[in-house]
């Protein structure tokens, strides 16, 4: 019990001394304005750059996400053009793989170009001997066409017409109304799902589904609209502008013979990505009849490939951030500690006193941590408040997600508290170890 008191006195007398000690750097800091603004100018300007740059990347990462949820999380697509530069046997090289081969990849585009486009016979060959995918869907647009419904109009819309699987491969959810049936699918139905901005423009507050609307004077039945999506930086599929119509009709409206389009593909549940590319390549070349030892003239493109890669454009943003921000924040730690240098030369009379009185090494090492942990944090609150400032002041688009989060806050306070640490450890240690009979007698 004895035991117990003594240590809630201690306690106690610490918490007193650390409160002076605050107290009586506060009061420092207030009296050399000129010197602290000084010290929080490097401060401000690392803190800044680092918190800027986290925002930055949440912003591009939630955008990036917000163009890839129209598609399914393991989606793969057949294409006339790869998403990444490939090596002679048709695999992806990722910018990684480049450096460790002397640099740069080239995108050969004049050996792509020459590749055999897509076609419905490639979907049909697939969907028939396909073991592993759950489902395929092809598709071809149709850019830049007029819809009407009575004297409204929609211009600039892109019309996708697709193959039974849109439910499967892309992640469309349906607002009002119905997917299009397979039934439907099958027999080129004149069916249409449209976009919910297209909706908008075309019906305002009239309820679309059951509708009919047209385009290039065919008639097409609304039989679903959309939920709202938004934009993204990428728009991989701009969901909230498109009309989904079936393949047949899309070939009578538009009068196309054999379109060439793309193929996309998903895996049946337990079968990997990896997996179904294998046999998605296997398959092709023997649609194709291409001859062993032959290249293949056609890439197998997985989406979550697309992902990495940006991980990895994101990763080197953040790097850069990184060093531009050490340099900021190296030259307001040196001028911290140079501060702190010169506070206890200052104050060494008044250090000598302390002690004399009693003071212990911690409590002086204490007024001179928390001076050096109040610039430093001090900084960085000034830093964060001109971001916030410049994304109040700064109009953003609505569909870029731009905000700042609590834990980058957090983040750039945090740094700033280890950057004073560090910055007043050896100036407090100096302070701390003065002896007191010296101290007071100094000039």
């Amino acid at each position: 019990m004895t035991e117990t008191k003594s240590l809630i006195k201690k306690g106690r007398v610490v918490l007193i001394q650390l409160k002076e000690g605050i107290s009586f750097t506060w009061n420092e800091l207030k009296t050399n304005k000129f010197r602290t603004f000084l010290s929080l100018l490097g401060v401000s300007i690392g803190i800044f750059t680092i918190v800027a740059i986290f925002t930055a990347i949440d912003a591009l990462k939630s955008n990036v996400k917000k163009g890839f949820e129209s598609l399914s999380s393991n989606q793969i697509q057949v294409s006339k053009w790869p998403m990444m530069p490939e090596d002679e046997d048709g695999n992806p090289i990722t910018r990684a793989e480049g450096n460790s081969q002397g640099g740069m990849v080239e995108y050969r585009w004049w050996d792509y170009m020459r590749r055999p486009d897509i076609t419905i016979n490639d979907y049909k060959f697939l969907k028939a001997n396909s073991k592993l995918a759950e489902d395929f869907l092809f598709s071809y647009s149709a850019n830049q066409k007029t819809l009407k419904y009575a004297r409204n109009s929609a211009d600039n819309v892109s019309v996708m017409c697709v193959t039974d699987g849109l439910d499967k491969i892309m992640n469309l959810p349906i607002d009002r109304g119905r997917m299009i049936t397979k039934n439907e699918f099958d027999a080129g139905s004149f069916v249409c799902i449209l976009g919910c901005d297209i909706a908008a423009s075309l019906f305002q507050d009239e309820d679309p589904v059951g509708k009919t609307i047209k385009i290039k004077g065919y008639p097409l039945t609304v039989v679903g609209v959309t939920q709202k999506q938004g934009g993204s930086m990428i728009d991989l599929f701009e969901t909230d502008k498109i009309a989904f119509t079936t393949y047949l009709a899309g070939k009578s409206i538009f009068n196309f013979r054999d379109p060439d389009g793309e193929l996309d593909a998903v895996p049946k549940e337990g079968v990997s990505p990896e997996q179904l590319t294998q046999e998605l390549v296997q398959l092709m070349r023997q649609c194709r009849r291409i001859r062993p030892g032959q290249k293949n003239n056609f890439s197998i493109n997985q989406f979550s490939t697309l992902e990495g890669m940006i991980d990895q454009i994101l990763g080197i943003i953040r790097t850069v951030g990184w060093i531009i921000a050490a340099f900021s924040l190296l030259i307001g730690g040196f001028g911290i500690a140079n501060i702190m240098f010169v506070s206890v030369k200052e104050r060494t009379k008044i250090i000598g006193i302390q002690k004399a009185l009693g003071a212990k090494r911690y409590f002086i090492m204490t007024q001179f941590l928390a001076e050096a942990i109040i610039l430093a944090v001090a900084g960085a609150v000034a830093g964060i408040l001109l971001i916030a400032i410049i994304l109040w002041i700064v109009p953003i688009p609505a569909e870029y997600d731009v905000h700042l989060t609590f834990a980058n806050i957090l983040s750039g306070v945090a740094i700033a508290s280890v950057i004073g640490i560090l910055s007043g450890l050896l100036p407090a240690w100096t302070a701390a170890r003065l002896n007191p009979v010296d101290a007071i007698n100094s000039k």
